[in-house]
């Protein structure tokens, strides 16, 4: 009697622990491959988020997952060659940043479990059936980007006194999502009667340059950018560019503004990241992706930088300040 009992305590953790701490006692670390279309530096603001929320769960790198980055350091080409890589390791799992990166990582694997941080249209773009049931071996976020791109605009122009022409700035090679974003753009733009000036950016020092050169030569009253990681991890030259040539400008994410930039409306990029980290965990656990439903983002942030106004010589009109979730002063 007293070996049963003894035996029956010494299966307990078997029978009620999770499956993350099973996979601690016995040892077994998953591999999850990160794929990311911009930079490891670009990047890193949210690839911390991501890390930190993993702890929170149980997930320590070195214990019991490694994670294997793969960036594509803004050669969007290169994607394909770098899931294919992540896929021939056999990874347990992808994640898979903004943009064409979950495109490029479903490309490579139909099997795979895949969670992507952020999508502008998943079903649109052929990731998943639908939001609430997305069948499949992917999952994750989505980031609302062209629903925001619209309210970004009318926001420049309540801001921007007598606003008539905005450059935008596009990645020439983020394809059809780009066109998507920027068709949207153009419909809103018409009926805020703005001028809405496409210029075609490559993301290096010169061909941001360049891009600033062209918006002056169209002579326009402020710029915005497209969303995308690529933009994003290029934030502080961009922000530099902008103020050197004294142009008010609208950005996707509050860390622009936190580089310098004059404001920012979209949803919070580090908080989806963390919430992909929350799927992670749910899928090493034997969640099937999926069963998991596509979540939109739900944290939008209004933030204006009153010290970047300054330097442009801008005053932002006292309504607009209202609006604001948070004012730099």
């Amino acid at each position: 009697m007293i070996r049963t009992v003894f035996v029956f305590f010494c299966l307990l953790p078997a029978v009620f622990l999770p499956a993350g701490s099973a996979a601690q006692q016995t040892g077994k670390i998953f591999r999850i491959g990160f794929l990311d279309n911009s930079t490891a530096s670009g990047n890193a603001v949210r690839l911390e988020a991501f890390r930190q929320e993993m702890s929170k769960l149980g997930w320590i790198e070195g214990k019991n997952i490694a994670i294997e980055y793969r960036f594509a350091e803004q050669k969007r080409e290169r994607l394909p060659e770098l899931a294919a890589d992540l896929v021939h390791l056999k990874v347990d799992l992808i994640v898979a940043s903004g943009g064409p990166t979950p495109l490029a990582a479903k490309g490579a694997t139909s099997t795979i479990p895949i969670v992507m941080t952020t999508s502008p249209d998943p079903v649109g773009e052929g990731l998943v059936a639908s939001l609430a049931r997305p069948g499949g071996n992917v999952t994750g976020l989505s980031g609302l980007a062209p629903e925001l791109n619209t309210k970004r605009l009318e926001v420049l122009k309540d801001a921007v006194l007598k606003l008539a022409r905005v450059g935008l700035l596009r990645n020439p090679r983020a394809g059809i999502i780009s066109d998507s974003q920027t068709k949207e753009l153009r419909a809103a733009a018409q009926a805020l009667k703005l001028k809405l000036e496409e210029i075609e950016t490559e993301l290096d020092i010169k061909g941001l340059e360049s891009a600033f050169q062209t918006a002056k030569q169209k002579q326009v009253g402020a710029i915005m950018t497209t969303p995308g990681n690529r933009f994003f991890a290029e934030r502080k030259r961009i922000v530099e560019l902008a103020g050197k040539n004294r142009l008010p400008a609208s950005y996707p994410d509050k860390e622009f503004v936190d580089e310098g930039g004059l404001m920012s409306y979209g949803a919070d990029s580090t908080d989806l990241y963390r919430r992909a980290a929350v799927y992670v965990d749910k899928i090493l656990k034997g969640a099937k992706p999926g069963d998991l439903p596509v979540q939109q983002a739900t944290k939008f942030e209004f933030v204006i930088n009153l010290k970047a106004a300054k330097q442009i010589g801008l005053t932002i009109p006292p309504r607009v300040l209202e609006r604001a979730d948070r004012v730099i002063k």
